[in-house]
């Protein structure tokens, strides 16, 4: 028996349950927000990370400038590759357990020339982190297996490939 798998196996195991069980629901999403999904992920000419984010309806926002490492989490995540959780994600896990609150999605924004997120969380207290990197957020999304949010007035300029 592989003791870690078994307990990552677990862990994904309680994640699906007390996201079904949270009170802030998957379908309470911003009016003026846009749930978005990956489409790709990888590295630039520039050595940087990028993602490329796709509405429902074929609407993408490519994101960039961000770490090549986090790149590579979110690729790991997507492939559910979760064995070696980068030291930032377990932290948060175990704080999220010790507290008894769970991430159920978040929602990227434009703030001055940078794209920051919110990160919601509920359970036992109701509460947002605000202000924080949004590939760290897609990262913890991806983890997680939530919900991403983007605002609808970011779909609808040109994108900025280069964006911090």
């Amino acid at each position: 028996m592989n003791i870690p798998s078994t307990i990552n196996n677990l862990l994904d195991l309680w994640r699906k349950i007390t996201h079904v069980k949270s009170k802030i629901q998957i379908t309470d999403l911003d009016e003026d927000s846009e749930v978005v999904t990956i489409d790709n992920v990888g590295i630039t000419d520039l050595g940087m990370g990028a993602v490329i984010l796709k509405t429902n309806d074929g609407k993408e926002f490519p994101i960039s400038a961000f770490s090549v490492d986090v790149a590579k989490n979110i690729s790991d995540f997507q492939e559910g590759k979760r064995r070696d959780i980068p030291s930032m994600y377990d932290m948060l896990e175990r704080i999220c357990e010790e507290s008894g609150v769970f991430l159920v999605k978040v929602r990227i924004y434009e703030s001055g020339e940078a794209l920051r997120a919110n990160l919601y969380f509920t359970g036992k207290k109701e509460m947002i982190l605000r202000n924080h990197r949004a590939s760290d957020a897609i990262a913890l999304a991806t983890f997680y297996s939530i919900p991403i949010l983007i605002k609808k007035s970011l779909l609808q300029q040109i994108p900025k490939i280069n964006s911090k």
